[in-house]
């Protein structure tokens, strides 16, 4: 069985031109390379806070990956801050910048368990302080390569 080299069509044997495309068969056609290995998506990377996942059993413990990320607010977001504060109740402003950190340390997290060759994150643990008017957040888990049970 041969390939048309330029579209991956399979050619009829004895055939001089592709019927898919049109190209010429240059000679013996060479069969079509297999496609390349893609590397997961980070989607790809499970993350649990708990020590195991239901249904997988852990085939290898790769070691302890971080994201952090710090964040502050601008004058304006500060503003807004302040004078939610007075009126009393949720500092929108605050909770927006604190979950955007949350999700960039996450994802920071997950760039470095993929680029171990991990496909899960076991043990989440997220932490947050305060340095000045700084909010750092970090998420800190176990990176592992995991298979279904």
């Amino acid at each position: 069985m041969s390939f048309c080299q330029k579209c991956g069509a399979q050619l009829s044997e004895g055939s001089r031109f592709c019927t898919n495309c049109g190209a010429m068969v240059a000679g013996q056609p060479q069969p079509v390379p297999p496609p390349p290995v893609m590397q997961p998506r980070l989607m790809d990377v499970l993350v649990v806070t708990t020590p195991t996942i239901p249904g997988y059993k852990v085939k290898r413990i790769i070691g302890v990956v971080t994201g952090i990320t710090a964040r502050t607010r601008g004058v304006g977001g500060k503003f807004v801050a302040g004078i939610q504060s007075m009126v009393g109740g949720e500092v929108s402003a605050f909770t927006y910048e604190i979950e955007k950190a949350r999700a960039e340390a996450i994802q920071r997290m997950k760039e470095q368990a993929q680029q171990l060759g991990a496909n899960a994150v076991i043990g989440l643990d997220i932490e947050s302080s305060d340095l000045l008017s700084v909010i750092v957040i970090s998420a800190t888990g176990t990176a592992v390569l995991i298979e279904p049970e």
